[in-house]
């Protein structure tokens, strides 16, 4: 009796290191985590170009990002990026694993951090503190272009 008592204890013991290792499901973060899931686009100008950036952000934690520069002459440059990502309860980060098909190199930052606010199910709105800016992204259908 004593020994099932025991091996009892136990199996609780991992199920609760289990559940607290894990954050449900349900939780906020998990939440906004899936509302982030999809296609997104972000339209600008800067220094005189129209800079046009389509984000994916996959359920398996991978993104890929595809940006249309047009410049003020109208030459165009088509830039592919992509790496991982996570929501982790207040701000939406992206590690680059690859920047135009080429691995980052040491003086390029790999890291993109946004506090996010989502104003609409269509729309979120990254701040990145550490450059005082903010984005606006806008849901878009799969397979939009840059």
């Amino acid at each position: 009796m004593r020994r099932c008592v025991s091996i009892g204890m136990v199996w609780a013991s991992v199920l609760c290191l289990m559940a607290c290792d894990n954050a449900p499901v349900d939780s906020p973060a998990a939440a906004i985590e899936q509302r982030l899931t999809g296609t997104w686009l972000r339209d600008y100008e800067q220094d005189r170009a129209q800079v046009r950036r389509i984000l994916v952000l996959e359920p398996d934690g991978q993104f890929m990002e595809k940006v249309r520069i047009t410049s003020a002459e109208g030459v165009v440059t088509e830039l592919t990026h992509a790496g991982s990502w996570f929501f982790d309860g207040t701000n939406l980060k992206r590690k680059y694993s690859s920047m135009d098909g080429k691995q980052p190199s040491a003086p390029t930052m790999p890291f993109a951090t946004f506090q996010i606010k989502l104003p609409s199910k269509n729309e979120f709105i990254g701040i990145d503190n550490l450059r005082r800016r903010e984005v606006r992204y806008h849901r878009v259908e799969a397979g939009t272009l840059p």
